[in-house]
């Protein structure tokens, strides 16, 4: 308690430097303010406010978080995992975070010296299925305000516009068993129903996945995921709904902390089971980048797109490039389920991979191999995805650059075609697009006061 004193009088001394030296004083607020560690009433943030996250922080009793545009919330470092600060949305309650692109609400680290894993997540849990009917979030004790799961498909927890989180992911330990469902990291949506609205959020330098869906059927569009430390989306427990624009990008060599670490993966459950509902996401227009140039030394980064335990799925018209073990995996569960048609698809993507032997991979018994036949179905004339063996194919605007990437395609690139909208799967929430990836003529991850290239 002492030290968490000693940070918070810091973290408020810090800011009011930065107030009293800073050259945009007008526009940064001039009071400071601890969020309560429960929330059971209706609680609206003062725009003009900065806030401290302080250990642990639940939003309970069917209550409503609601944080206007341009607010900073800073969570205090605490080393042990159980320790970590989070905010959690419990059951019946909601979180209404109203940002935009000019001025997005911003959760990063207190710590004067920031770091992947400072802090733990944003929680939300909601009363949609879940193919463990109800649970508990993994990584926390066992609580009526750590509960998910329920029968509502369409259940309501807020809404999330223009956010960006920083250096958070510090629950789960270093070489988590990957067998097991992850502990809570980054955004974690956990029997999230479909009446919640998620849009722009990027999530930074997390220590550990970005975005995790557990159960639900929550939808979103242009989701961010840039440096993180193990998966950028990650699909668990009966997840079932849509998202389009996805961008997973990645520029550091090698993560330190997960054993495998993916653009995509996903999960049904531990067994595997086919416990209902399976988990089936269904993405379109996703980008996944892995770091530039061929790596000759193996990391622990792993594949673009990574199937497995049972996970039924859909993925059409987006661009992987560049990961070094592969552009898209199988397991011994989910391989012939793809290829026989049983629920899942992968169609009309552009797919590269550092080694173009394994831009296609199963990963049988435990041994990763080339998967010619899994190459051979998905390059057929029904599936129509394309094997791009050199990167520069791709001709995207720029790929990697120091001010941040511009990933629209330019003249002549593959990308800006092929896309294909058909079937019962895209007949609701989906804009149809005739780019694939998540880019057209438009950046909309350009540098801004929501994305942060650093």
């Amino acid at each position: 308690m002492i030290k968490n004193t000693l940070l918070l009088v810091a973290v408020i001394c810090t800011l009011a430097a930065c107030q009293k030296n800073s050259d945009q004083m007008a526009t940064i607020p001039n009071k400071i303010d601890t969020l309560p560690n429960n929330i059971t009433s209706d609680l609206t943030l003062d725009a003009n406010t900065s806030y401290i996250l302080a250990g642990r922080v639940f939003v309970k009793n069917n209550a409503s978080l609601i944080i206007p545009a341009g607010v900073t919330v800073s969570a205090l470092k605490n080393d042990a995992s159980g320790d970590k600060s989070i905010l959690v949305i419990t059951k019946g309650a909601k979180l209404m975070i109203n940002g935009t692109l000019e001025k997005p609400v911003v959760f990063t680290s207190a710590a004067t010296t920031k770091a992947p894993g400072d802090w733990g997540a944003i929680i939300i849990l909601g009363k949609a299925p879940s193919n463990i009917g109800t649970g508990n979030v993994e990584g926390l004790t066992v609580s009526p305000d750590t509960e998910f799961g329920g029968t509502i498909s369409d259940d309501n927890s807020g809404s999330i516009s223009y956010l960006r989180m920083e250096y958070c992911g510090g629950i789960n330990p270093d070489n988590e068993n990957e067998w097991l469902v992850d502990k809570a990291s980054g955004l974690c949506l956990e029997s999230v129903g479909s009446a919640t609205t998620i849009n722009n959020v990027m999530i930074v330098h997390s220590r550990d996945d970005a975005f995790q869906f557990v159960g639900g059927t929550v939808n979103a569009t242009h989701l961010i995921g840039y440096n993180n430390g193990d998966d950028d989306f990650d699909f668990d427990l009966g997840y079932a709904g849509k998202l389009q624009y996805l961008l997973s990008y990645r520029t550091e060599l090698t993560s330190t902390h997960a054993l495998r670490a993916n653009g995509i993966e996903t999960y049904n459950d531990e067994v595997p089971t086919l416990n209902l509902p399976l988990t089936r996401p269904v993405i379109s227009n996703s980008t996944i980048i892995g770091p530039q140039g061929m790596e000759t030394v193996k990391t622990n980064l792993n594949q673009g797109v990574y199937i497995r335990k049972g996970t039924r799925f859909v993925l059409q018209n987006s661009v992987i490039a560049e990961y070094p073990q592969g552009g898209l995996m199988v397991c011994n569960k989910t391989r012939p389920v793809l290829l026989s048609d049983a629920g899942s698809a992968f169609k009309y993507n552009l797919v590269h991979s550092d080694s173009v032997s394994r831009t296609f991979s199963w990963d049988k018994d435990y041994a990763v191999f080339g998967d010619p036949v899994l190459r051979d179905f998905a390059l057929n004339t029904t599936n129509k995805n394309t094997l791009i063996e050199d990167a520069a194919t791709f001709k995207l605007k720029a790929m990697y650059a120091a001010s941040g990437p511009d990933l629209t395609p330019a003249d002549g690139s593959p990308a800006l075609t092929g896309a294909n909208f058909d079937g019962p799967d895209f007949t609701t929430f989906f804009t149809a697009v005739p780019y694939r990836g998540a880019f057209g003529s438009t950046n909309w991850a350009a540098a801004s006061n929501w994305v942060v290239w650093k």
